[in-house]
């Protein structure tokens, strides 16, 4: 329950208004942008909120309005409300006010909880009860934070890396976290380019092949977008196209067994498994064989129709040995 020092908002200097809470905040410039254009068309809807904290009123709720604010030339002040709070309740109020408001993230919420449990010394139950959450929700949070390496959690705090691109980069192994991280930065690559990366990532074990992926990033999409099983061509008929998606499943499982076969093969499997396997292995180079050499032909005769098909029709041109 918040208690608050004060019936009325007052107005309270810019200067006054100190944000050491903000660091649990994600900044975004385009949201503060948009509400500079809102103060300055409407004023203020609503007032900030506020606690003092070692002789220095902090703020608690309103971080886009007083970054706004203090952009503003003709805003020396906001209407704020006054709140007690010592630091465990004054996080937590950080979360209730802006998860009333529908405005908080799964990483904002992941720092409170981190700063309750790492900062304030509270069990995962504890901060469960203090939130109105259960303990798995705590715990998930928890782990977002923590199995980020600290560059990452440095990058997402300033804005460098997106909430989303923070969760596609927990996916990875923390050893991998930062490499991946400095190519995001070196490549300038989006939100979604890091998705299809991390994605990659994890299909691709082979240290060579990872080194790859961090060499040549978008070559190494464009090549797994290649036989992407969802490709299709709208200049084939509907056959066609069926053929041409099972042309690329086909590629896609023989790059990663290549790929095992170089760089695992035999290591990878006992010799009991060998036992076993062996059946399947003589049968999969035998049809691969086959296929490899039916597939000669036919890229052969798709070739000859090519080249049929893009010479002029001239009946009036008679071929030689038929004169």
């Amino acid at each position: 329950m918040l208690h608050w020092t004060d019936e009325q908002p007052l107005e309270m200097p810019l200067e006054q208004i100190g944000e050491s809470y903000g660091r649990y905040r994600l900044h975004s410039l385009e949201l503060e942008q948009e509400m500079m254009r809102s103060l300055e068309s409407y004023g203020q809807l609503s007032p900030i909120v506020v606690s003092l904290h070692e002789g220095r009123w902090e703020l608690i709720d309103g971080f886009k309005r007083l970054a706004a604010a203090r952009r503003l030339r003709s805003m020396g002040g906001l209407l704020a409300r006054r709140m007690e709070a010592d630091e465990r309740s004054a996080k937590a109020a950080i979360y209730g006010l802006n998860c009333a408001g529908g405005r908080t993230r799964d990483i904002e919420e992941a720092w409170i909880v981190h700063a309750l449990v790492r900062e304030d010394g509270l069990t995962q139950v504890e901060v469960a009860e203090l939130l109105g959450r259960h303990k798995s929700w705590v715990c998930r949070r928890l782990a977002l934070i923590e199995k980020l390496v600290p560059e990452a959690r440095t990058d997402l705090q300033v804005g460098l890396l997106t909430p989303t691109g923070a969760r596609q980069l927990v996916r990875l192994p923390e050893g991998n976290q930062a490499a991946v991280l400095e190519l995001v930065h070196r490549e300038d690559l989006s939100t979604n380019e890091l998705t299809s990366i991390v994605d990659l990532w994890l299909e691709c074990p082979s240290q060579v092949q990872q080194q790859y992926i961090l060499q040549c990033p978008r070559e190494a999409l464009a090549q797994e977008e290649g036989v992407d099983l969802r490709a299709r061509d709208p200049r084939l008929s509907a056959k066609a196209n069926r053929v041409f998606e099972q042309i690329g499943m086909l590629l896609r499982l023989l790059g990663r067994m290549e790929v095992w076969l170089v760089h695992e093969g035999r290591a990878a499997i006992t010799a009991d498994d060998r036992r076993v396997l062996a059946p399947r292995f003589d049968k999969l180079w035998r049809e691969a064989a086959s296929v490899a050499a039916l597939s000669k032909d036919m890229a052969s005769e798709c070739e000859i129709d090519g080249r049929i098909g893009t010479q002029p029709d001239h009946p009036d041109v008679l071929q030689p040995g038929l004169e």
